[in-house]
């Protein structure tokens, strides 16, 4: 389904048109039907030869309405451009003809009217004045039809025209997040709330609960309707009324977007390009204050230049829009600024980012090459744009921020790995695509920029390197030590896994039973410390099940070789104060678990005596079993833990 609207000055004939081709009157109110001119958006609808049927919105042509024909000319497909054959290319004709080419409309046909009143060689200097005024537009070869409404003259051949054009336009994309950007609200007696606009990016049905942004109001659909048929669903590209359910009225209108709940956000700053009209006099300035006209919605903004002061006439220039209140808008929606006095259209351009975080320092490197990336023609740079502004992200968090369709996501996201991203999905992910040799992108893989991971590779290895400087003893940084200095809160544990790999594959970092280290990374003892060592161990040994604490045996050695030797598996820490020798340690979960072999359960008493101890020392030790599940505690007594015959003989620790 595609729409058509109608462009063109006052009084040249756009609504006789209209009503000449379709046979409805598009203006539907009585000012304007006193005045014989269009205020307000009309609309009507053309079956054509082909059996296609296409919305037509109408739009006045009057200077002081063009609020109106920018609220109505958003959402169209083809242009039909009215130039009255009596009077030729006028003001509002030209104004027209250039907001066309800043929206970027480059399907259209000029219907030259009225030519019942003119001769052939004045009908000749009027087309190649339009010929000449479309040239380097975004309309330069449109078709010019000579047409009038009053004697039907050319009409056949007009809708000829039009059905081959519309034929070569491709139908709106159905990007799976639909929004209908409203241009007319009104009640119906027995319905309630009706909302009309043309329907993009995405399908609607009936039954569908739906938000109206940017106020943030709930609703359902209670009825849809295209063309005054009643329909279950509605596609994109369709003119489409929405009867709701739940809504009132006078909380809405012209400029709020419906849509599904959870694809859209509000915006209040905007990252965009601008094209600074050639017709214009004077250069645009560094907060400049305009009106942006987007879609159906006008709002007041203040332009801020990127790495400039200034745009001279006929330039495009990057801009942060400041927006006096939030509006709803997509990536690569296009718009028109206007200056509100005197009233003229200055510009227009495209949104590059919808959801700026912060204004920005204008002349930073930083900024500028954000910038750089929001503009590329490659869609993978937007992905690494969106990671540079927040941060890496899920895939699911990606596609919250609505900045992409939900449909072109993994499209997306192949090019930006396809220029060095990463994406880094959950094991369970990896093994179900070498199963099913089928890639899927889940909602819960990650994104990291290549700068990104790289600065988190080199944060690993600047941990590493600070940790063998504090710790010279240690074969290693205890991997969840690595892991609070170097993972963020938010990351899953597969994650930090995922760095250690590729630090690992890399080749910089080797991985221990209890840590990891820089590759060729060594402990180094003095003289003074290896002989500390081996007098303390020589005492753990001479009384191994009432060694030293950990206050002796720090007031024995230092604690730099006690920690050391924790950290290689020397010795064993049970608790704050109590360790044993590894070796004493394992003979000690040996007796023990052979003990409740054969007895069933053992009291600290009973651990005393069968190692010749004392109760500080075994209660220590027994709450240590606990602790690692091989024995449960009941009452006074230890029995079987739940990880007995796993574990049997040998912890952790």
């Amino acid at each position: 389904m595609h729409v058509i609207g109608t462009a063109g000055h006052v009084d040249h004939g756009k609504s006789a048109l209209v009503k000449a081709l379709t046979g409805m009157d598009p203006d539907r109110l009585a000012e304007e039907k006193a005045r014989q001119m269009t205020i307000d958006l009309g609309f009507a609808w053309l079956r054509l030869p082909s059996g296609e049927e296409v919305g037509i919105v109408d739009v006045p042509g009057h200077v002081d309405f063009i609020r109106n024909m920018l609220a109505g000319v958003g959402g169209i497909d083809v242009v039909l451009l009215v130039v009255a054959a009596d009077e030729g290319v006028m003001p509002q004709t030209r104004e027209h003809v250039a907001i066309l080419d800043l929206l970027d409309v480059r399907h259209g046909v000029v219907a030259i009217t009225k030519i019942d009143l003119v001769d052939e060689e004045w009908l000749a200097l009027v087309e190649e004045d339009v010929t000449s005024l479309l040239r380097g537009t975004s309309l330069e070869g449109a078709p010019l039809v000579p047409v009038s409404a009053v004697t039907g003259q050319g009409l056949p051949h007009l809708l000829h025209v039009l059905t081959d054009l519309l034929d070569r336009v491709p139908p709106r994309p159905d990007l799976g997040r639909p929004r209908l950007p409203v241009d007319r609200v009104f009640t119906m007696s027995g319905f309630g709330t009706v909302v009309t606009g043309t329907l993009i990016d995405g399908a609607l049905a009936v039954g569908e609960h739906v938000v109206i942004l940017p106020k943030g109001v709930t609703g359902r659909i209670r009825g849809l309707q295209s063309h005054k048929q009643p329909r279950e669903h509605v596609s994109p590209g369709q003119r489409v009324a929405i009867n709701l359910a739940g809504v009132d009225k006078e909380t809405l209108q012209r400029g709020d977007v419906v849509t599904l709940p959870d694809l859209f956000s509000p915006t209040h700053l905007v990252d965009v390009r601008i094209r600074w009209l050639p017709t214009q006099r004077r250069a645009l300035k560094h907060n400049e204050e305009l009106h942006l006209f987007v879609a159906a919605t006008e709002v007041p903004v203040r332009v801020r230049l990127i790495g400039r002061d200034t745009c001279p006439p006929g330039e495009e220039t990057w801009a942060q829009l400041v927006l006096s209140r939030p509006v709803v808008v997509a990536r690569g929606d296009r718009f028109v600024l206007r200056r509100p006095s005197p009233g003229e259209t200055v510009g227009g351009g495209v949104v590059l980012n919808p959801y700026a975080r912060r204004k920005y320092r204008r002349f930073r490197e930083e900024t500028l090459r954000l910038f750089r990336l929001w503009d590329s023609p490659d869609p993978g740079d937007a992905v690494t744009a969106v990671l540079h502004t927040w941060g890496p992200l899920t895939v699911g968090q990606l596609q919250s921020r609505g900045t992409f369709p939900p449909r072109h996501l993994s499209d997306l996201i192949a090019a930006f790995v396809a220029r060095g991203g990463r994406l880094i999905c959950p094991p369970r992910e990896q093994e179900r695509e070498a199963r099913e040799n089928a890639p899927k992108v889940a909602a819960d893989c990650w994104l990291f920029s290549a700068e990104q991971w790289e600065k988190q590779q080199a944060a690993l290895r600047s941990a590493l390197a600070a940790y063998h400087q504090t710790h010279p003893l240690r074969a290693a940084m205890p991997r969840e030590e690595a892991r609070s200095r170097v993972a963020d809160a938010s990351w899953p544990p597969w994650l930090f896994d995922a760095l250690i790999a590729d630090a690992t594959e890399a080749g910089w970092l080797q991985q221990t039973d209890g840590g990891f280290a820089l590759t060729g990374h060594r402990p180094t003892w003095t003289p003074e410390q290896e002989r500390a060592a081996q007098e303390l161990l020589n005492r753990f040994r001479a009384q191994p099940f009432t060694p030293p604490t950990w206050s002796e045996t720090v007031a024995l050695a230092g604690e730099p070789v006690v920690d050391a030797l924790v950290a290689q598996g020397t010795l064993v820490r049970v608790s704050p104060g109590i360790l044993f020798l590894r070796e004493t340690y394992d003979e000690m979960v040996d007796r023990v678990t052979r003990w409740l072999e054969e007895h069933g359960e053992i009291t600290v008493a009973q651990a005393r005596d069968l190692f010749g101890s004392s109760r500080k020392y075994m209660l220590a030790f027994l709450e240590h079993l606990d602790a690692y599940h091989i024995t449960r505690r009941v009452g006074e007594v230890r029995v079987k833990g739940p990880k007995f015959h796993t574990r049997r003989g040998r912890t952790n620790a």
